[in-house]
């Protein structure tokens, strides 16, 4: 009778871990889905203001402010996109974990979910939220690089080179 209590308690201990562990995995989510809010917002607004400084009149600080905003943007995308890396990163490796502590329950539903979507082999079954996820920041990072070249005085540059 005592060896069937220590079973019991074994598996109820595994539980309450396994439940707790899943939560936390849930929590980096919501945590990344705030970051990407975040940057978003401020790429969003860089662009706004980068949209609105070319419309005001010209004058001898505009290419330079754009191009300082151009670099800012540049500056927080690719920090945007190596954020989104590390917290796939980690949601890979908490996974991972859950995927072990579910050998210990009767039923693994996040090993029945994966094997149902190919294991994320197969793109039309799955393709995985980050892969989208790393393309916004790329998008971002492009406007402001085209905002950036086009603020660059390629004649003063081309006739620097050829001295």
């Amino acid at each position: 009778m005592n060896h069937d209590n220590n079973e019991i308690d074994n598996t109820c201990t595994v539980l309450v871990q396994y439940k707790l562990y899943v939560e936390m995995a849930d929590r980096i989510s919501s945590r990344r889905l705030s970051a990407n809010s975040f940057f978003l917002s401020i790429n969003t607004a860089l662009i706004a203001f980068t949209g609105y400084l070319s419309n005001i009149a010209s004058n001898s600080y505009l290419p330079s402010s754009l191009a300082t905003t151009s670099i800012a943007g540049i500056i927080l995308c690719y920090m945007w996109y190596r954020l989104i890396r590390s917290y796939k990163d980690l949601n890979t490796a908490k996974f991972k974990v859950i995927h072990k502590i579910e050998t210990m329950l009767p039923y693994n539903p996040y090993d029945a979910e994966w094997i149902e979507v190919g294991e994320g082999k197969d793109k039309t079954k799955y393709l995985p939220f980050t892969n989208i996820e790393m393309g916004v920041p790329r998008v971002f990072l492009v406007m402001h690089a085209i905002v950036l070249g086009s603020n660059i005085p390629w004649g003063a540059v081309f006739n620097c080179v050829k001295v």
